[in-house]
């Protein structure tokens, strides 16, 4: 990002590594553009900005003393010092300097209806879930109402439920900030959500696509029970897909007067009301798209979208947080009935088998009747409720789909959700004893014996797999320091592949302009804190670091950036990975320097080259690691990464120059094997591992590796996503397989089965 001084920032000038100044939300809508994906044009007013309005106006201290000695288990309280200080924030005008910037940026969007949406900087993260709870305005027009709108997001800061979760999740109220990004507001004629997995059973191989007629809004609340298609990922065809009348839908209003007023309710008709949302194309279409965007995140996607005169937008994506692997019902527990009489039934939205008495609340200001154990019913629920639902032992909806606030808090939680069920507050009453299957989406009278002996049985099979031990070793992929010491209490043997960008990107300036500016001591210093992060958090474990793997675009991306880069026509296949290193010696000393002074304190940290075109690079890079003092030895292990066709064809000659390991980069080299960018949705199906050439590849890597008595592990998405992949890499010989977080447990299975079966051959 170009170095900001100013209170707002196009989307254009940021991207996922600029989430402390624009928040999760803002930093997620620059990179969803740099990457090419359909996303309405806007703005961010920075998180920055909110910190200065609350310097300039004194208001600090006013707000900590508000909070001080706050009973957060209190509804009442909560909503009373809310409310005061929103009102305090509102009441404070907005220094000039500030609202005529937000002025500006808006004529220069053009004018017009916009959406003016809340992107907090705790919001979106992996281990911060429960986005939502800060407010959005739709079809906001007039710049006026846009700086009104903005600090109306402000205030919405300390909504009574966003206090009460980051008391919960211990956050410094004064220390989270919030940023606005301002948007051209599209006026859906369809919109929704789609999930990269099946969001119930975290079925990798599953899209899920929900849709409502109208405005997206509708659907993320609950008001309206979608349409749902399930894709086959790997074919973009459609396995299943649930149809539902829509008796309402939310639009633009033909007179809206302010940034409160701007949308309306109106009766869905006849000729609306039965079709379905979707044709099967456009299901197809918008599956693409969706594994477009999974792949430029490495992780499965919760992605917002709306269609609009033909086309498609992506509105917003944020990683999946309540994935839960294993927990699909395998089949042969299907048979065993449960006796007790089936009273509703609706979409399973959180998994799961839980027994308690019904307590209905018509309304957010009854959530107080809520005891721990207790079934919460309700028409739908919004962020109001969480108090609640986090005492409950289990959820049930009239209305809400899959994505809808009552199941995606649910996972979060990870209790049983049933949504949709059409009738539970009126056919259910106080007081009843109910068991809520949210597997199955069945809600039983009751206590349904057999249904939690099964939850139980699977709990217990969860905890076997997590214990189970492979001679495969099992790795993890990293990137954020803030996730070192969460995922290295994981059983996992380390780290096979920490990125490096991530931490560059934070630090947010080109190296060069370091070294040009006299401060390259500081970039490695950063570099350093952050590498440190894992070593510490894994050692003993090895801790494998890919270097620095920018391409020449991402580079010109940071601060001073267009300065020292070129523009390339593929920058895929350009000036990056060791290339990079053979010619620009300081500035990989600067990064070498990093590995060395942390490898002082933990030599738990090993090195791994990206991007190898041929043998002689990769031992000029060798020969310059052993001139910066890093020779291979029984305590540092020096790896490559295959991911380029020269490596597999002639793989012998890579490892005659003298390495220890090899980790196989499977999105890259299905790309170059195939002649495929992996980000064009018109070749979503084409581009996969299990290609034929690509299975050649692969074996081929595997088998020499072994045969050569070095390291072979694989780094890519494919494990993770093909269980059949999986078994045919065991097969080969892979010594190890490295996965994001949220597929440890399903690999570490896959891995199980596929050594047994080998035992058995």
């Amino acid at each position: 990002m170009s170095s900001v001084t100013r209170a707002t920032v196009w989307f254009k000038e940021i991207g996922k590594e600029d989430g402390a100044l624009v928040g999760g939300k803002g930093a997620n809508l620059g990179e969803l553009l740099r990457a090419g994906i359909p996303v309405p044009p806007g703005f961010v007013v920075t998180a920055d900005t909110f910190f200065h309005f609350l310097e300039e106006t004194g208001l600090y201290r006013g707000i900590g003393g508000m909070l001080r000695g706050l009973d957060r288990n209190s509804s009442v309280e909560l909503q009373r010092r809310s409310e005061d200080i929103k009102a305090l924030i509102m009441s404070v005008p907005m220094p000039e300097h500030i609202a005529e910037e937000i002025r500006e940026m808006y004529r220069e969007l053009g004018e017009g209806p916009v959406a003016v949406r809340s992107s907090a900087t705790a919001e979106d993260l992996p281990e911060a879930s429960f986005a939502g709870q800060q407010s959005t305005f739709l079809n906001v027009i007039g710049a006026d109402n846009v700086v009104r709108a903005v600090q109306a997001c402000w205030a919405s800061l300390y909504e009574a439920r966003a206090i009460f979760y980051r008391e919960e999740a211990g956050y410094d109220h004064l220390k989270v900030g919030i940023a606005v990004p301002v948007q051209k507001m599209v006026q859906s004629e369809v919109s929704g959500v789609m999930f990269t997995l099946e969001p119930v059973s975290s079925d990798r191989t599953k899209v899920v696509i929900e849709a409502v007629w109208g405005l997206g809004e509708a659907i993320v609340s609950g008001e309206v029970t979608p349409d749902m298609y399930v894709l086959d990922k790997r074919e973009l065809a459609i396995l299943d897909r649930s149809h539902t009348e829509q008796e309402k839908m939310l639009v633009r209003a033909v007179t809206g007067d302010g940034h409160d007023r701007n949308n309306e309710w109106v009766t869905t008709g006849e000729r609306l009301r039965g079709r379905w949302k979707l044709t099967d194309e456009q299901a197809r279409e918008l599956g693409a798209i969706a594994l477009r965007v999974e792949r430029h995140y490495a992780f499965p996607q919760d992605i917002e979208w709306g269609f609009e005169k033909g086309r498609f937008y992506i509105l917003q994506s944020r990683p999946i947080t309540t994935i839960r692997e294993g927990v699909a019902e395998r089949r042969e527990e299907r048979a065993e009935e449960e006796p007790q009489p089936v009273l509703l039934r609706g979409s399973s939205a959180s998994p799961g088998v839980a027994a308690g008495r019904v307590v209905i609340c018509a309304s957010p200001a009854e959530i107080d009747r809520v005891q721990a154990g207790d079934v919460l019913v309700a028409e739908m629920t919004t962020p109001d409720y969480v108090p609640a639902m986090k005492r409950a032992a289990a959820i049930v909806t009239d209305r809400g789909g899959r994505t809808c606030h009552a199941a995606i808090v649910s996972r979060e939680l990870g209790i049983p959700a049933v949504v949709g069920a059409g009738s539970a507050t009126t056919s259910l009453h106080g007081a009843q004893v109910v068991t809520v299957d949210g597997t199955q989406g069945v809600i039983y009278d009751g206590i349904a014996q057999t249904r939690i002996d099964w939850e139980q049985r699977e709990r217990e099979r969860r905890a076997k797999i997590a214990a189970i031990k492979t001679r495969t070793k099992l790795y993890v992929n990293l990137a954020e320091p803030e996730l070192a010491d969460v995922v290295a209490q994981r059983d996992v043997d380390g780290v096979g592949l920490l990125r490096a960008e991530f931490m560059v990107a934070h630090i947010g300036e080109h190296p060069r302009s370091f070294i040009d500016s006299g401060r390259g001591e500081e970039f490695t210093q950063k570099l350093y804190q952050g590498l440190l992060e894992f070593a510490k958090a894994f050692h003993p474990r090895p801790v494998i670091y890919r270097t620095t793997d920018f391409k020449t675009n991402e580079y010109a991306g940071l601060r001073g950036g267009e300065k020292y880069e070129q523009p390339e026509e593929n920058p895929m296949i350009g000036y990056r990975g060791a290339s990079r290193y053979i010619r620009e010696r300081d500035v990989f000393h600067l990064e070498t320097e990093a590995i060395k002074r942390v490898r002082a304190e933990f030599p738990n940290l090993w090195v791994m080259i990206p991007f190898v075109r041929t043998p002689q690079e990769l031992a000029s890079v060798k020969a310059i690691l052993e001139e910066e003092g890093l020779c291979r030895s029984d305590e540092f292990r020096l790896w490559m990464m295959a991911e380029i066709p020269s490596n597999a064809l002639i793989l012998d000659k890579f490892i005659d120059v003298g390495i220890d390991g090899i980790s196989i980069g499977s999105n890259d080299l299905t790309q170059l094997v195939l002649g495929i960018d992996r980000d064009n949705q018109r070749f979503a199906v084409e581009f996969d591992e299990r290609n034929e050439a690509v299975m050649v590849a692969l074996e081929r890597i595997i088998t020499t590796g072994t045969r050569r008595g070095v390291t072979v592990s694989i780094c890519g998405q494919a494990p993770s996503f093909y269980p059949e992949l999986t078994a045919k890499l065991v097969e080969w010989g892979i010594t190890s397989i490295s996965v994001s977080p949220d597929a440890i447990e399903v690999t570490r299975e896959l891995i199980a089965k596929a050594e047994a079966r080998l035992a058995r051959a």
